[in-house]
């Protein structure tokens, strides 16, 4: 089979072989984690385990964390269950934020995608209703990294709660929530190398929600039913994984060296982000015609959220940061991770060069007409 150049580690990583081997003992143990019997016993304590894995990812006590099926249902589970009047999100939120509160307000962000925090001040200084402001760690297409402490500090001095869809950022760059003093975070294990389909809350101890699922008593009463006892573990092993994100950047921005030398058009990037990912524009080109172009030479790449895939449109998160559509149009996203190499960096560019060939091929054709 030809190689495969992967870099859509933002969608969803591959898992470590230490994930894999973790969840194979897992799904061959018998025993339901509320059972009293020893096999039940045994499957507890391995979510206990698993569980303060993930805790020690953010430095939190493990009673604050609270398993999922994913950073989406984290996310809305916050949302929909928090007693706040008054919900405020940024304009760069993902989707399992956006379209959560039907009544949420937006926060406006600037051309990097930074939260305007004098807008969030004017916003809680405006209305004293009890309010939750959610804002995104680090946003999944530009990986630009908010500024959470300066939210959080002003959102606290307002007596408003701070939850931060952490999915990107945990694992990939330092994010303590203790330090921080946030709240709420949602976490997802498929971002950082563990399965699809198993996440976390992780709620500061004292805070009420509202759960979707009521049940057995499962989570604290938080997420009623059996728990996903292979994913949970999957995603503690994953949690413990140490991988070395400055040799990632420097991949990255060798990458972006090279697409900036060809005419690429880079977002975000005079900010800091996220060590892995790189979003950028060749313009005359659309976005679905890069990816599937790449994909025909072996490179996969996206052309923003995954959770967005296949309808042809600009991205919202450009167009908060009010990037004009022709060149929205033409963006994609390369997000890179534990197993990337410069093998893959080499391939992506030998493949993107040709495109641009093809663009500058086509204007040449136009102007001499």
């Amino acid at each position: 089979m030809s190689r495969i150049a992967y870099m859509d580690y933002n969608a969803t990583a591959p898992v470590f072989p230490s994930v894999a081997h973790a969840m194979s003992t897992a799904i061959a143990h018998v025993g339901n984690p509320s059972s009293v019997h020893r096999l039940g016993r045994e499957a507890r304590a391995m979510i206990e385990e698993a569980r303060e894995s993930v805790a020690d990812l953010v430095n939190v006590p493990r009673d604050w964390v609270i398993f999922t099926s994913g950073g989406t249902e984290a996310d809305a589970l916050v949302l929909k269950g928090c007693s706040c009047e008054r919900v405020l999100v940024s304009a760069v939120e993902h989707a399992a934020v956006l379209k959560v509160r039907d009544d949420a307000e937006i926060l406006p962000v600037d051309g990097n995608g930074i939260v305007d925090l004098n807008a969030l001040e004017a916003a809680l200084k405006q209305d004293n209703r009890s309010t939750l402001v959610s804002v995104v760690g680090a946003n999944n297409e530009t990986g630009v990294i908010e500024p959470i402490g300066e939210i959080v500090e002003i959102a606290h001095r307002y007596g408003a709660l701070v939850h931060c869809d952490a999915v990107q950022m945990a694992g990939k760059c330092a994010f303590d929530v203790s330090a921080l003093d946030l709240d709420f975070a949602s976490l997802s294990s498929h971002k950082i190398g563990g399965p699809q389909g198993v996440g976390a809350l992780v709620r500061r101890e004292g805070l009420k929600l509202d759960a979707m699922f009521k049940g057995g008593g499962q989570e604290r009463s938080m997420r009623g039913g059996t728990e996903n006892l292979s994913g949970i573990v999957g995603f503690g092993a994953a949690a413990r994984e140490k991988v070395n994100f400055v040799e990632i950047e420097a991949l990255r921005d060798d990458l972006e060296r090279q697409v900036k030398a060809l005419g690429a058009v880079v977002f975000g990037d005079q900010v800091k982000r996220l060590p892995n990912t790189s979003y950028f524009a060749l313009v005359g080109m659309p976005s679905d015609r890069q990816v599937m172009a790449l994909d025909l030479a072996n490179v996969m790449v996206s052309a923003g959220s995954a959770c967005s895939s296949g309808k042809v449109k600009a991205s919202h998160v450009l167009k908060a940061m009010k990037i004009e559509d022709d060149v929205a149009n033409c963006a994609i996203r390369i997000s890179l991770g534990w197993n990337s190499s410069k093998e893959d960096v080499e391939m992506f560019v030998q493949a993107w060069k040709k495109l641009v060939e093809r663009v500058q091929a086509k204007q040449t054709k136009s102007n001499a007409a």
